[in-house]
């Protein structure tokens, strides 16, 4: 079996993959990265709070110039996941306004982006269209 690990520390893998974000104790608001204090109240201590695994998409943009070696055209886009807004690439949806709308229900989905020479195989993640 392949050794996997999460490309960011807030994607939690297994059978169920899932976002998991820093909560504020005092006011509940929702971070991603490691916080001192909460920028909404200035509260100092947070819980891990499980973030749905599906939600709408609020804004998007599609990407057609990145550095070297980027593939383009991506959708970029900022996906609300029950009040949560998470900043994520749409996947597995072409990129174009065809198949790209706001309000389009989206799932948290995960993929290999490589490995090393161990063979540990990082993942990341990214939102796919709800059929």
């Amino acid at each position: 079996m392949t050794a996997t690990i999460p490309l960011v520390d807030y994607l939690v893998l297994g059978d169920q993959p899932h976002l998991e974000a820093h909560e504020c104790e005092a006011c509940g608001a929702r971070f991603f990265d490691r916080r001192n204090a909460c920028a909404h109240c200035s509260g100092t201590t947070f819980r891990p709070a499980a973030i749905p695994t599906e939600g709408e998409v609020r804004a998007f943009t599609i990407v057609a110039f990145a550095a070297p070696g980027i593939d383009v055209p991506y959708v970029a886009a900022v996906v609300d996941c029950a009040g949560t807004s998470v900043r994520a690439n749409l996947i597995n949806v072409a990129p174009d306004p065809e198949h790209v709308h706001l309000g389009m229900k989206v799932r948290l989905a995960t993929y290999p982006v490589g490995a090393d020479s161990d063979g540990t195989e990082a993942i990341g993640f990214g939102f796919e269209p709800i059929s």
